[in-house]
């Protein structure tokens, strides 16, 4: 390596055009001729097609194309290939695409859909997970078997599109112990808008036979490779290229309107426009999905978790997608934190008649936090420990367990606790208020991890002095892209992170990314981008060393020369030897790959898991301190700690800013954001000024600490740092509020209304009745039987 840190406060060089608006997202692409396009959806929950008609519409003016189900013959999703890209016979969603057209303007495309003639017979719906696990409840899919089945061991049958299980030791006799308190818990949350300022949207042209996609998406691979099986083409012919991204937070990690356009544009010859409305974004939205946890503990009167067992509904909505995957994380996150003696868990995506859910920041994550640390402090109150006590006690390190058997390395919760408790005691914190509001406190924690998977990517050195970095990642606002990577490569190669010029997404230019989200862009594109830039650094110095006389090992790179090392001034310029290079061998360039390196879980323990055990745990402790208004039910968020483990921070500064943001994000979960689906199964937030967000007047200023030095393989001993800041919120606000009012708090969001109906005990306590008592009779398959199909 060089002696040039990579770490430092790297300024972001995309923030100066953001801050003026000049900077060019996909929704300000125009080009030459192009058409605008618009989707006709449906305006039930259920229902079968018996007549679709775009003969009128086809005749309207400036209609150049109009697309329905008979053009895009695939069928898509994660696990098993259940959705289809526009409705075919069957109507599963309120707000299900049913055709699609591409016209000279958005007025004339809308003015056709208007004309297109649909007859639908209404078919009986099942709009909560309550109702779909009823023995006789209609069938969302009812040909559940004859999808195609892309990985092998989920259990399925029914409405239940994917069950994961976890088992690990003999959990019964754990609950048969006579020295032990059993506590039960149940909880529900509802399901949360990402609100990205950039709704998604492409520009799609078609040239040459092959598809040209301007999109702003998180997952340009994910895009390329499921444009092509709905639209039933070679993947190869399709290219992917990615702009500025104005936000995703998982929203965009998923195919969205691409093929639409894509389509059109073949059909017409012409480039095709599709930019999402403010209304379909908020009706279609892949939310966070809404879901229900019971769980149940066997604790000792010291504090020892022998045993536990959980069961999580996961609202899929009408389609598998994203949640087929997010029944893995459950293990991970509502089995994390704490070394448990037994455990049985699992997790279930559900179908329902509602718009389909799916990834967003610390998916799965937020809400089983928030009910693993509600149900922590319903421990201890049961068994009588303080709340911190217990956690100290029970919190993972060092060779303990996971959930599904894996080893964890190093003492890291624990520790961060102690650092908690240095920052709380430094804090002058009032406990009685002078207004009457009462006040709460509470600390948790929180167990992530960060998504390896394969990364690609290539650094060419320029024989300017400069690098090109080409990835396949993409820029959603978080600032890798523009900050962590270019500071490895720079690092490594002994320059000025302003020298790397980072190379927009192409899959046609970079190789296969799984796509940025879920922390992984430093980790696994920063560790593909180390390896290129080392190989650049080795072909370098080989030609520096004939240049200077000196053996490759005796030379350093930094500041933008080749020295031998202790001699400062020695040597030549990166640019010379670059130059040099050039004209003698050819221009220089690496490429490096990443993987996750494979962490083992015990045999046996999981079922129907994508990830059987995380490469890299992430930790986070919270501490937050409120005020609730006796009269009003207003929770006021006081002061809010983080204490977070990031590995090794390259840019503490973006980090800070990560975490603040994620802390804002979190609030609006845990106190105001709140999607309902109406009798109708329509989405009932269509708007801004239905749907609340945190104001300038709800945020409030983060205290961080950031803990560095806990285990990781990513490069540089990083972490992901911007998934996480989220994972914590939900519970932390729950738990000072229940602290405050002496209520048991089972559901989020903590709205005004919700908070007063627990101060005037007009809540009952949350019981979910289609969750069975025997944790067994919940599964479609018992633990461990082979099969994929009851």
């Amino acid at each position: 390596m060089s002696d040039t840190s990579a770490t430092m406060d790297f300024r972001r060089r995309d923030a100066s055009d953001k801050l003026r608006g000049r900077t060019r997202y996909t929704i300000d692409r125009y080009l030459p001729g192009m058409l605008h396009a618009a989707v006709l959806r449906a305006s039930v929950p259920s229902g079968r097609i018996v007549r679709l008609d775009t003969s009128n519409a086809a005749r309207m003016p400036g209609v150049r194309a109009i697309v329905t189900a008979a053009d895009a013959p695939g069928k898509i999703g994660i696990g098993i290939a259940d959705h289809p890209l526009f409705a075919r016979d069957v109507i599963r969603y309120d707000g299900e695409p049913l055709a699609a057209v591409a016209a000279d303007t958005l007025a004339q495309a809308q003015a056709a859909l208007a004309v297109i003639e649909v007859e639908i017979a209404p078919l009986s719906a099942v709009l909560t997970m309550a109702d779909a696990l009823q023995p006789a409840a209609p069938l969302v899919h009812p040909d559940w078997r004859e999808h195609e089945i892309l990985l092998e061991g989920g259990a399925r049958k029914g409405n239940v599109a994917w069950e994961a299980t976890v088992v690990r030791g003999d959990v019964d006799a754990a609950f048969a112990r006579a020295d032990v308190e059993i506590v039960e818990s149940a909880f529900r949350v509802g399901r949360q808008n990402h609100v990205a300022f950039e709704p998604r949207a492409v520009v799609a042209s078609y040239e040459d036979g092959r598809f040209h996609i301007e999109t702003s998406t998180q997952v340009p691979w994910t895009v390329r490779n499921a444009t092509a099986r709905l639209l039933g083409v070679a993947a190869s012919q399709v290219r992917v290229t990615v702009p500025a991204v104005g936000g995703g937070f998982g929203l965009k990690f998923d195919l969205a309107v691409e093929p639409f356009a894509a389509l059109l544009a073949r059909a017409s010859g012409r480039s095709v426009r599709l930019v999402n409305s403010r209304e379909e974004e908020m009706l279609t939205c892949l939310f966070r999905e809404n879901a229900e946890i019971s769980i149940r503990s066997a604790v000792t009167p010291n504090g020892e978790i022998v045993g536990r067992e959980a069961v999580v509904l996961m609202d899929c909505g009408a389609y598998g997608g994203e949640q087929i995957f997010l029944t893995t994380m459950t293990a991970h996150t509502l089995g994390g934190n704490y070394r448990l003696g037994t455990v049985r868990l699992v997790s279930r995506a559900v179908y329902t008649n509602t718009a389909p859910n799916g990834a967003f920041r610390c998916c799965n994550g937020v809400y089983n936090t928030f009910a693993l640390e509600r149900h922590t402090d319903e421990i201890a109150a049961r068994i009588g420990m303080d709340p911190l006590a217990f956690r100290r006690r029970n919190v993972l390190g060092d060779g303990d367990l996971g959930a599904t058997g894996q080893v964890f390395e190093g003492n890291v919760l624990g520790p961060m606790l102690e650092r908690m408790d240095t920052l709380r005691d430094a804090a002058a914190a009032p406990r009685v208020l002078d207004d009457g509001r009462l006040y709460g406190r509470a600390t948790t924690v929180g167990t992530w991890f960060v998504f390896v998977g394969p990364s690609a990517a290539t650094v060419n050195m320029n024989a300017d002095g400069t690098a090109t970095l080409v990835t396949s990642g993409v820029e959603i606002g978080s600032g890798s892209m523009m900050q962590s990577l270019p500071q490895i490569v720079a690092g490594t190669l002994g320059m000025n992170p302003g020298d790397v010029i980072v190379r927009a997404a192409d899959t046609d230019a970079a190789g296969y990314d799984v796509g940025v989200g879920g922390g992984r862009t430093t980790v696994a594109l920063g560790a593909a981008s180390l390896s290129a830039a080392q190989e650049v650094r080795t072909k370098l110095l080989k030609v520096a060393s004939e240049m200077i006389e000196a053996a490759p090992e005796d030379l350093v790179m930094r500041q933008g020369r080749i020295e031998i090392a202790g001699a400062p001034g020695s040597g030549r310029t990166i640019t010379e030897v670059a130059t040099r290079a050039q004209a003698k061998i050819g221009p220089i360039s690496g490429t490096g790959a990443f993987t996750g390196a494979g962490v083992p879980a015990m045999p046996g323990c999981v079922a129907g898991h994508f990830i059987d055990a995380i490469d890299i745990p992430v930790f986070a402790v919270h501490d937050c301190e409120v005020a609730v208004d006796k009269e009003t039910g207003h929770v006021e968020v006081l002061n809010y700690r983080v204490v977070q483990d990031v590995g090794r921070a390259l840019n503490p500064r973006a980090v800070h800013g990560q975490i603040q943001g994620g802390v804002v994000q979190g609030l609006g979960y845990a106190l105001h954001e709140e999607v309902t689906i109406g009798s109708n199964g329509r989405v009932c937030q269509n708007g801004f000024e239905t749907y609340r967000v945190p104001l300038a007047l709800d945020v409030v200023p983060v205290e961080i600490n950031l803990y560095e030095g806990a285990p990781s393989i990513g490069p540089l001993g990083t972490k992901g740092a911007g998934e996480v800041p989220i994972l914590n919120v939900g519970a932390a606000v729950a738990c000072a509020v229940a602290n405050a009012t002496g209520k048991r708090v089972q559901e989020l969001p903590l709205t005004p209304p919700r908070v007063l109906e627990l101060l005037l005990d007009r809540r009952q306590d949350l019981t979910l009745p289609h969750i069975a008592d025997v944790w067994a009779d919940n599964l479609v398959r018992p633990h461990g039987t082979s099969g994929r199909t009851v």
